[in-house]
């Protein structure tokens, strides 16, 4: 049985603001339920371990989705999230691939974490795909500190500059992500039409724009594995 490691945010706080982020919900439920329904088992990892923050937005009524409403009697799953393990007593070995949910969070800590970042680059040398959504591929970019390799070049997506200033959270971030990623020599996609499903795959990186793109990045992620 494959086994999906998904790393999610510890980090909650925003610049500037009382408003809190943390996990999209969507993006951690719609993949979810697409690999367990493919009979994946499934291992979730944050930076601090436990309850990781959901981000309030992603649980108002006009961005519930159907995972999350599965999610919600879901007590199984509900526990598997709450009680996330600390990225640090990760072995990759273990796992056949990850996966990157958004939300702001990854921003602030993903990003800049190097057991994330080593993580990421032992499944690339292992040729082991990596998969993250929206603000997901944030974790890339210490990766890509550490090994300039793992991004020029290649076909990356992301929540895009435009998205980000309709998202109105422009002003409480510490960067653009589509910017880092071109900085790091990424050869940026995206949409023309903001928050429409979009997903790129570079060899076994796989990354999703928005949270309407987790679901199909999930799926493309599964096709890999299932190939493989």
């Amino acid at each position: 049985m494959k086994n999906i490691l998904i790393i999610v945010t510890s980090h909650c706080n925003l610049f500037n603001t009382d408003n809190k982020t943390g996990l999209w919900i969507g993006e951690f439920t719609e993949p979810y339920y697409e690999f367990i329904d493919a009979g994946f088992k499934i291992t979730i990892a944050s930076p601090k371990g436990g309850d990781p923050p959901i981000d309030n937005l992603s649980q108002l009524t006009e961005n519930i989705t159907a995972s999350n409403r599965r999610y919600q009697d879901d007590l199984q799953a509900q526990q598997a999230l709450m009680n996330s393990l600390r990225l640090d007593a990760i072995t990759g070995f273990d796992y056949d691939a990850i996966f990157l949910p958004g939300g702001h969070g990854p921003m602030f800590d993903l990003a800049s974490n190097e057991t994330c970042a080593s993580l990421i680059l032992e499944f690339i040398k292992s040729k082991k795909p990596i998969a993250a959504v929206c603000h997901g591929p944030a974790a890339l970019l210490k990766a890509a500190h550490l090994d300039k390799k793992i991004l020029s070049g290649k076909r990356i997506t992301a929540f895009s500059n435009m998205e980000e200033k309709l998202a109105m959270r422009s002003d409480n971030i510490p960067y653009y992500l589509e910017d880092k990623l071109k900085e790091l020599g990424a050869d940026y996609c995206s949409s023309p039409i903001p928050f429409i499903p979009h997903v790129e795959r570079d060899g076994l990186l796989i990354t999703g724009q928005n949270p309407l793109s987790a679901g199909p990045t999930a799926k493309a992620l599964i096709k890999v594995l299932q190939k493989n």
